[in-house]
């Protein structure tokens, strides 16, 4: 019987449309998402494609703005402007060798609300901010370059996730 129930309650609840993200893009139906160019002094040569892309992810599946290379309700541009590792932690004082590392990543991103509209206006206001992420990570048995697409992926679900609720989360 308990099973049975919470089945119920289950299936119930899937039902309902209440978005636990707090993303709130009333008003607004178009985005278009600018190309990120990588100004890094450190240059990975596909960091701007996978950035700009995780971005647009990031737009389509936690919202229902439709992206545009046209005139949008909003618009996303901007240029990597960070990309580092540096070690943080030594392993040997002896022989001094890195314990951990970390990646990071500084993107400056211009966020501009087009819209006229009462309501939607004051949903989502323009910005021009620099975020920064970073992942932590250790070499030992494991090269940098076998690892640094997915510490790359990881930094950029934070970014992503942080410049999303800055333009879209009415905390």
């Amino acid at each position: 019987m308990k099973k049975v129930l919470f089945i119920l309650a289950v299936i119930a609840l899937s039902g309902c449309g209440y978005k636990f993200n707090g993303a709130s893009t009333e008003g607004l139906k178009t985005v278009n998402v600018q190309f990120f160019e990588n100004n890094a002094p450190l240059v990975v040569p596909n960091l701007s494609q996978l950035f700009t892309e995780d971005l647009k992810e990031r737009i389509r599946t936690q919202s229902r703005l439709s992206i545009t290379q046209n005139e949008a309700d909003v618009t996303f541009e901007g240029r990597i402007t960070g990309y580092d590792i540096k070690p943080i932690a030594i392993q040997d004082n002896a022989r001094p060798i890195a314990g951990a590392n970390r990646l990071t990543i500084t993107v400056q991103v211009k966020y501009t609300n087009n819209t006229k509209a009462e309501g939607a206006g004051s949903l989502s206001k323009s910005f021009d901010q620099s975020f920064t992420a970073f992942e932590d990570f250790s070499l030992a048995g494991q090269s940098l370059q076998s690892q640094e697409q997915a510490l790359i992926k990881k930094v950029n679900v934070k970014l992503t996730e942080n410049i999303f609720n800055q333009a879209f989360a009415q905390w």
